[in-house]
């Protein structure tokens, strides 16, 4: 565009220089008899014509603009039966008439003009000359030629900016609808490993509160604590995942610590939990931390909902976290965190009933993958390992030194 406002101003310039070339020959040849005063006053009412046009170009739209262009015409056109060596005025006009006709109009008009300049140049030369003839036709062909071919690449290249303008909207929309996904993934994962399953704790501590009520008031009245004290860390965890903050477990501890208090509190609503460390320890990234503690979460919950055996299998009547924690009571645990050269490593291993292919219940099953999916943002690696009445070990591989996250627009996260 902004070559293109150039080569107009430079057609508006020598539009100009030629007018004012063609008078002063004018003046310099015939002096000032009256035809050259008159043909002076013309000059300047299409000087005049021509400006307006230029002034109100904007204004004037697709209709006005080509009434004005008739006008500019028709006054050089009478210009050069007064003085026809104003005739060279026509190639600026030729240059308008590029911009304002379609194919079929400008070769009309192209021809035309090159007419006029013809006869206006065996008029001043007074003789048949072929070379008049031949020059004025190769200068409107010529300029015809790269004028076109100017408009051609002017018109290509606003088509390839109108591409990029539209393509660049359309990767900010899939831009905004990925970071959509990937928000309401992360508040999945979240919600599926904190307050799923603080939720779930809680109501097995409540549950066997229920039961222990009038035999056992005192042991009672402890789990209901342990559930009050489970509600209060679950609404930290809600306000710190919405916050993007890291888990309230890794809050002025070590992820071990972290780890063993969180398997210290397992023991109460499942199968017992052992925790050990192996090598020794050294400082990981935050998020790194935080996945392998939630990945320990959601493992140590599959443990407790399908380790043991199935709540089918239980008294009738019995209800279903009442026979989660008779099935899991007699399943033992063991969470392992291994400091390795160059990678950390965190297994958990039950002695459960094991399965041969993962068989989410109705509504369940996003555990696996919602682990996958966080140890990949660090890029790490899951494994699972089971089978029938040997148990389930589930493994989990990170590099110690973790890469920043890259996003789609190629810049760390």
């Amino acid at each position: 565009m902004r070559e293109r406002t150039w080569l107009n101003w430079a057609m508006h310039v020598g539009f100009y220089l030629l007018l004012a070339a063609s008078a002063l020959r004018l003046v310099s040849r015939h002096g000032m008899v009256p035809q050259t005063v008159t043909s002076l006053a013309v000059c300047g009412l299409l000087a005049l014509a021509y400006a307006a046009g230029i002034v109100w170009w904007n204004r004037l739209g697709r209709q006005g603009r080509l009434v004005w262009l008739g006008g500019v015409a028709a006054v050089w056109l009478a210009l050069v039966v007064l003085a026809p060596s104003f005739s060279w005025c026509a190639v600026p006009l030729l240059f308008l008439c590029l911009r304002l006709l379609d194919a079929r109009g400008f070769a009309v008009a192209a021809a035309a003009l090159t007419l006029v300049v013809i006869v206006a140049q065996l008029e001043i030369a007074r003789e048949l000359d072929v070379s008049l003839i031949l020059a004025p036709v190769g200068i409107a062909a010529m300029t015809a030629v790269i004028f076109g071919e100017l408009q051609r690449e002017s018109a290509a290249r606003q088509l390839l900016i109108d591409d990029l303008i539209s393509a660049r909207g359309t990767l900010a929309d899939s831009r905004h609808r990925t970071g959509v996904l990937e928000e309401r993934e992360r508040l999945a994962r979240e919600i599926h490993d904190t307050l799923a399953q603080g939720l779930t704790s809680m109501g097995i501590l409540l549950q066997a509160a229920d039961r222990m009520w009038v035999t056992d008031p005192d042991q009672a009245r402890a789990h209901v604590r342990r559930a009050a004290a489970a509600a209060a860390g679950n609404l930290d965890e809600a306000r710190r995942f919405v916050r993007g903050l890291q888990p309230p477990g890794l809050v002025d501890v070590s992820l071990p610590e972290a780890l063993a208090r969180l398997c210290a509190d397992a023991d109460g609503t499942g199968p017992r939990v052992r925790f050990r460390l192996s090598g020794e320890e050294y400082p990981l990234a935050p998020e790194v931390q935080a996945a392998l503690l939630r990945v320990a979460q959601a493992a140590l919950a599959n443990v407790r909902d399908h380790a043991g055996p199935p709540a089918a299998t239980t008294a009738a009547g019995t209800p279903a976290a009442t026979a989660t924690t008779t099935a899991t009571a007699t399943v033992t645990a063991t969470v392992t965190l291994s400091y390795l050269d160059g990678e950390v490593t965190l297994d958990v291993f039950d002695d459960g009933v094991g399965f041969a292919e993962p068989a989410p219940a109705p509504g369940r099953g996003y555990g696996l993958r919602a682990m996958r999916d966080r140890l990949a943002e660090v890029h790490g690696v899951l494994v699972v390992e089971s089978a029938p009445g040997e148990g389930t070990a589930v493994a989990a591989r990170v590099p110690a030194a973790c890469p920043p996250r890259v996003l789609d627009g190629g810049g760390p996260a």
